[in-house]
């Protein structure tokens, strides 16, 4: 194998690479990257068993053929090369040695041999549409902080992707939850994604999935089976095993019918709490909201290192509440709202707290509140 490929094109496909192997591999073969080169194009692919992603670019070809090498090393190299450079890389298959040159610059790194690298078995997807990157990138942008990091309850550790029923129709859903909060976000649903069965997309695979969606303009394909799904673009594509076990009735836990409604600016809301949450202690990190007539006062009040409150103008006009949140999750919540006002709808201090964004409905949060 010999080719020729700019250096920023490389980087940005070694990058894709090298993110999803693991740092700690009992397994050599799985800390490296395939290389395979033919036709005017090269594709890197590199696994962890249960993602894999593909990524095709454009290279001048002069010999075609496959080696590994590592992926980390390889990005390294690329890395600290002079912008605009053009790297050649020669495999030489009887040395088990790859070279990589880049003006003065000359690297050796060992290789192993391709037949050894796994590559994915292909799926019967039962499920296959299109979507726009940006609709994608919301719901998981938004739903994806509230993933669990408990291994135990290993079916809270994804975005839990379905068909379900929206106000206006079908539509399609994410949802993440810890059991403390609760992200659900909706979009239309596309074409073709009627027939999708549910699915739970790894916290590692909706991680990687974010580089996919960085370019609005681009379609991304999606394909669904029971045991996998696959997104790609014309460049990149990304399999991952989905989480098998099932994701629990989150509808229960969505308050309906919560009575006080208290609608706030998003960024001065987040701003304050960031603010007195800073004395609070690290373990609990409480903040206390008192409510009266459009009026919030936020209090943290942590006897080994201080007190703070302060007050800000609110839309409000029910009766006197006082309730307590850990500041972490206010904030993580307050920080995903686009529009200007966020809205809280709570029935009593005991109970869960509804939020969502202005008038818009197809994001709802759902926040527990705890004992202050």
């Amino acid at each position: 194998m010999k080719i020729s490929i700019e250096r920023g094109t490389l980087l940005k496909a070694v990058a894709q690479a090298q993110s999803v192997v693991e740092r700690r591999n009992t397994i050599p073969i799985l800390a490296n990257v395939l290389i395979e080169a033919e036709g005017e194009n090269v594709s890197f692919r590199a696994t962890d068993l249960d993602i894999e992603v593909v990524d095709k670019v454009p290279a001048q070809v002069e010999r075609a053929g496959a080696t590994t090498v590592s992926a980390v090393t390889l990005h390294e190299i690329v890395r600290k090369l002079p912008d605009g450079a053009l790297v050649r890389l020669t495999d030489d298959g009887a040395a088990g040695r790859m070279t990589v040159e880049a003006g003065r610059s000359h690297f050796t790194l060992a290789t192993l041999p391709k037949e050894d690298f796994p590559v994915m078995a292909s799926s019967e997807y039962t499920s296959n549409f299109a979507a726009p990157a940006p609709v994608l990138r919301r719901l998981f942008d938004k739903s994806k902080f509230a993933i669990s990091t408990e291994e135990t309850r290993y079916y809270l550790n994804g975005v839990y992707m379905h068909v379900a029923d929206g106000e206006g129709g079908k539509v399609l859903r994410c949802v993440a939850t810890d059991g403390h909060r609760l992200a659900r976000i909706d979009a239309d649903l596309p074409p073709g994604a009627e027939t999708m069965p549910g699915v739970i997309v790894p916290r590692k695979t909706v991680g990687e999935l974010r580089k996919l969606l960085d370019d609005d303009d681009m379609e991304i394909a999606v394909s669904v089976s029971e045991t996998k799904v696959r997104f790609a673009t014309p460049e990149i594509t990304l399999t991952s095993k989905v989480i098998d076990g099932t994701f629990p009735d989150y509808a229960r836990v969505i308050p309906v019918g919560n009575p006080r409604k208290m609608e706030v600016d998003a960024s001065e809301f987040a701003k304050a709490v960031d603010r007195v949450a800073t004395v609070s202690s690290e373990r609990s990190r409480a903040v206390k909201l008192s409510l009266d007539e459009d009026r919030l006062v936020l209090s943290v009040n942590a006897p080994e290192s201080g007190a703070a409150e302060e007050e800000l103008s609110v839309a409000y006009a029910d009766e006197r509440l006082e309730i307590g949140f850990n500041a972490k999750y206010l904030l993580e919540i307050a920080s995903q709202v686009d529009r200007e006002n966020a809205v809280f709808m709570f029935n009593s201090s005991g109970d869960p707290t509804l939020m969502r964004e202005g008038s818009d409905t197809s994001a709802v949060y759902v926040v527990m509140p705890m004992r202050v």
